[in-house]
């Protein structure tokens, strides 16, 4: 192969190579938004993702979704993430002492508690005050954990002692542990009752109002995706967003 020859085939073997990183870096850069949420969140959360892509051609939404204090444990250990949703205000506190956040949290839902029994309810479980019977396998969440802290304020403003076999981490692990028949009863938000239809039944606690959960979001100061992020936190506290958590059983923010 004469000399001329060999440099054409390298130049055009040099082009394609840069053709193919060209669009290999074009498929990379598809933005990924990347969302850290309560459990109690995932029913409306998915539905409004879903909406959120099919509105932002080629923008990918991964959703995890975990106890809140879990999610600011892992982000306060280097997780990164864009935006966050937690199902307290004091959990919120913890990521902006921390310097986490990018802003000031917004909230854009309450929650409150009632108790899920298994379907048919066989331990016969009428109110809170039952949830002291030593003859149940009760279960709640964690001191430490959202729906543990709101636990302990309801059980205080009913005057009740609580007498819990499990203390879990995540609300969807009370629920969990309820639908199987591993529990005869379990302290959970309401929109966890709603989304399980008829796995569990529903027993209602009236003192639950004096025990409200408020649900703040923030843009999260190490996004990459922070746009896009801010983007979210709009579409959940707008119409659309707020429309959504309402059909999950969510009360609209104080």
């Amino acid at each position: 192969m004469s000399t001329a020859r060999t440099r054409a085939a390298a130049l055009l073997a040099t082009l394609a190579l840069l053709t193919g990183t060209a669009a290999c870096g074009d498929a990379d850069d598809s933005p990924t938004l990347t969302v850290y949420a309560a459990a109690s969140l995932q029913a409306p959360l998915d539905e409004l993702v879903e909406d959120f892509e099919r509105s932002h051609d080629g923008v990918e939404v991964v959703v995890s979704y975990a106890g809140s204090s879990d999610l600011v444990a892992q982000l306060g250990e280097g997780a990164r993430a864009d935006v966050l949703a937690t199902a307290d205000t004091a959990t919120m506190d913890r990521l902006v002492a921390e310097g986490l956040a990018a802003g000031e949290p917004q909230v854009f839902a309450t929650n409150t508690l009632s108790i899920a029994v298994p379907p048919g309810n066989p331990a016969g479980v009428t109110g809170l005050a039952d949830l002291a019977r030593e003859d149940l396998s009760v279960v709640v969440c964690a001191p430490q954990v959202p729906c543990g802290a709101a636990a302990r304020r309801l059980a205080d403003v009913a005057g009740v002692r609580l007498a819990p076999d499990s203390e879990e981490q995540s609300v969807t692990d009370v629920l969990g542990k309820v639908a199987s028949g591993e529990a005869d009863a379990g302290l959970v938000y309401v929109t966890d009752v709603l989304a399980a239809g008829d796995r569990v039944e529903e027993v209602a606690v009236p003192e639950a109002a004096r025990a409200v959960n408020d649900y703040p979001v923030t843009v999260l100061a190490d996004a990459r995706e922070d746009a896009l992020a801010a983007e979210l936190v709009d579409l959940l506290l707008g119409e659309t967003g707020q429309r959504a958590l309402e059909r999950a059983g969510f009360g609209p923010p104080r």
